[in-house]
């Protein structure tokens, strides 16, 4: 983790701002790769994954931009209220769980909201790159959409279609029908909004292999009680018993097991554990089908068990 100083904050769309952070002595960054995203510790003991959505080539400095949510847990809150033009924020390195694929032909970009932050940082990779791409950007309003301006200049425009609910919504089975074996589809944006796309491009018969996704809202069942269960501590033998109202990870952190932990919500894949033996009951938004239906690997920090027990490589 290091300290960055808020270089410039500026209002994008209706609720949404944008925050520039560079170094205060004004050396580079370390470098990122389209699809990024950076934790933000916010001082109020809140940790906070925002995606880059500035020119991965860039060093000087990183740019995230924020939805101002109505319900928010108290990090879009924080840096629509509270954080100002040289403030400082601890900030990690940033990682990529949401990387272009580099065999991919022709690129097929979705946006949903603020979804568009790490899509933005993609276009701007393929457009640098000389890379075939089609961004869908979906929006209730013009006024909602953030970079709109930016997505107009010439390097973005012909490859760029603007779909509001009050123009031109998206035709999102005319886009997706007929699909190429060397194209690939990212999305990102509000949960319904990418069932919609990923529903939609499995019905026109797309493979999962070619859709990748990230999420920024957890799914509504990620924090839901469920029935006690127990987990072992594969190295002890220790037995611990997870309450209805008990995440396992807190459970852990209660005996002093500390397990890596940033969203809280099963989107980042921070806290992702292996599971040696039972039935996971996943709750995440961060692993694929596939990967659940292995049942060897969950998300300690929201998901729970569907077995009595859980053996965990710890």
């Amino acid at each position: 983790m290091f300290d960055v100083i808020v270089a410039r904050k500026q209002n994008e769309a209706e609720g949404i701002s944008s925050f520039e952070l560079a170094r205060e002595d004004g050396q580079p960054l370390p470098p990122f790769s389209a699809g990024a995203h950076i934790d933000v510790h916010l001082g109020n003991g809140l940790v906070r994954q925002y995606s880059l959505c500035n020119r991965a080539s860039e060093t000087h400095r990183y740019q995230i931009a924020v939805l101002h949510e109505p319900a928010s847990r108290g990090g879009s809150r924080f840096l629509h209220e509270s954080v100002e033009e040289g403030q400082r924020l601890r900030i990690g390195e940033p990682r990529n769980l949401f990387a272009l694929d580099g065999g991919a032909r022709h690129s097929l970009l979705f946006a949903g909201g603020i979804g568009i932050t790490p899509i933005l940082c993609m276009a701007e990779r393929l457009q640098h790159v000389d890379a075939s791409f089609e961004l869908f950007y979906s929006a209730r309003s013009r006024q909602r959409a953030a970079f709109v301006e930016r997505l107009g200049e010439p390097a973005f425009a012909a490859q760029t279609r603007l779909c509001f609910d009050d123009e031109t919504p998206l035709d999102i089975a005319a886009v997706l029908m007929n699909p190429e074996s060397d194209t690939h589809l990212y999305v990102c944006g509000p949960a319904g909004y990418m069932a919609f796309v990923l529903d939609a491009a499995r019905a026109a018969g797309w493979p999962e292999s070619r859709l990748h996704r990230e999420y920024f809202g957890a799914d509504p069942e990620a924090n839901r009680a469920g029935e006690a269960f127990e987990i072992e501590i594969a190295s002890s033998g220790d037995v611990l018993l997870v309450a209805p109202d008990q995440s396992v990870i807190d459970v852990l952190y209660d005996v002093g097991i500390e397990v890596p932990v940033s969203c809280e919500q099963g989107i980042c894949g921070t806290c992702l554990t292996r599971v040696l033996d039972g039935v996971p009951d996943h709750r995440d938004s961060f692993l694929t089908a596939e990967q659940r239906a292995a049942n060897n690997q969950f998300t300690p920090c929201c998901s729970r068990a569907n077995t009595p027990r859980l053996v965990l490589d710890l």
